[in-house]
């Protein structure tokens, strides 16, 4: 077979099936269209001559490659997700293979993928690249990986001399909400370990990730005629502009890097009556993490003593950093990078300035490091992912299948 055919066949098929999630849509998944490509993941197993496929009512698929050794091996598993963020729009994506890419601006649509502002794009002239066309994410994230596990699985059945163990994979939906292994079944998947491919650009080898909590502020005003409101309205959306004001300035997104932390203003809204504040907490360091949830607490109770309680508060981790618990499981990271080596990759061992699937399966007893797919700028209309790091995030899958046997293969 050819890798990088297949690989790009089936991730230009992915991207076009609408799988957006949502935020406390209080359902789950939390949007039924993630089933369509769950379905067409679980026929596609079985077409290709996986095992134990099963899709099961929460739209989790699972499925298996039989080990081909007499001898018995711990099973590997690899895992990705089916949704795209909601922080863009999924509809009707349209992807865009950019052949021998030559260096220069990309139109797409009402705006360009350069150089001048993504300098990445500069390691990839002479390269074929995907794009999506204007207005929508493309979905590498994480379209790109359920590409490259099941190109790698077809590879390995088409080639039955390389020798490999068990292996099992998981599609998960609502990771990019926060949700995806709430259901996620760890004795139906039944691996002693896992990778879960969804992380950037190639090399990347992710075993720390940021610890993740919202906050959700709902403000309660008071709406009297504008006219005879002196000492008696309290402006709901005003309390929520003064309590947006208090987060230190420098402490975005947008002004931090590496191993700083951050507050985000993720959403506000409001009228005199009733608004609302979404804030995503972010901090690789427990104790700073801790700190950054005080300071929240701290505002919300002070502003409550100035507007008499009408603040009230939904605090919650989302998920934690999983360096603590893949200290203990060194070989699990290191297979990984020896995987990237002998497919001729720099590994760079990077922070995760987010979270994957894998941080919360690490706390639930599975460890679960986090690899390339090779995708950029995720959750916007400016992703592409060159087709020479998903043809190499294949082979790096299948060295590590292989290497999952060394000491057992008789």
């Amino acid at each position: 077979m050819n890798i990088l055919e297949s690989v790009k066949s089936r991730f230009l098929r992915y991207v076009q099936v609408d799988t957006q999630s949502a935020n406390e849509s209080g359902v789950f998944p939390t949007t039924l269209k993630q089933l369509d490509l769950a379905a067409m993941l679980a026929e596609e197993c079985k077409s290709i001559g996986l095992t134990d496929v099963c899709q099961d009512e929460y739209g989790y698929v699972y499925a298996s490659l039989p080990s081909n050794i007499q001898t018995e091996a711990p099973t590997i598993g690899f895992v990705a997700h089916m949704d795209t963020s909601p922080d863009c729009s999924g509809v009707n994506v349209k992807p865009r293979v950019i052949h021998d890419y030559d260096g220069g601006d990309i139109a797409l649509g009402a705006v360009t993928l350069s150089p001048a502002e993504f300098p990445s794009l500069n390691q990839y002239k002479g390269l074929d690249i995907i794009t999506a066309s204007g207005g929508t994410l493309l979905g590498a994230d994480d379209k790109a990986g359920l590409a490259e596990i099941l190109t790698a699985m077809e590879y390995l059945i088409e080639n039955p001399d390389i020798r490999h163990g068990k292996i099992r994979v998981g599609f998960t939906p609502d990771e990019e909400v926060g949700h995806g292994v709430d259901r996620f079944d760890l004795e139906i998947f039944g691996a002693a370990y896992a990778y879960t491919i969804d992380g950037g650009e190639i090399g990347e080898l992710e075993a720390e990730n940021f610890n993740a909590a919202r906050a959700i502020i709902n403000i309660t005003g008071k709406s009297i005629h504008t006219g005879s409101a002196k000492g008696i309205m309290v402006n709901a959306a005003l309390i929520a502009v003064e309590l947006a004001s208090r987060m230190p300035e420098n402490e975005i997104p947008a002004q931090t890097e590496g191993y700083e932390g951050f507050f985000h203003l993720l959403d506000i809204q409001g009228q005199v009556e009733h608004a609302r504040v979404v804030f995503l907490i972010r901090d690789f360091d427990v104790d700073s993490f801790n700190a950054r949830k005080a300071f929240i607490k701290e505002n919300v109770t002070g502003l409550n003593e100035k507007y008499e309680g009408a603040l009230s508060l939904n605090l919650y981790d989302e998920y934690l950093n999983m360096a603590g618990p893949l200290a203990e499981h060194g070989p699990v990271v290191d297979r990984a990078h020896k995987a990237m080596e002998d497919a001729g990759i720099i590994p760079i061992r990077k922070p995760i300035r987010g979270g994957t699937d894998g941080s919360r399966l690490c706390y639930m007893g599975l460890p679960c490091p986090n690899i390339f797919t090779g995708g950029h700028n995720a959750h916007g209309p400016y992703e592409y992912i060159p087709l020479r790091s998903m043809e190499k995030a294949v082979e790096v899958i299948v060295n590590i299948c292989k290497s999952s046997v060394q000491g057992f293969v008789q």
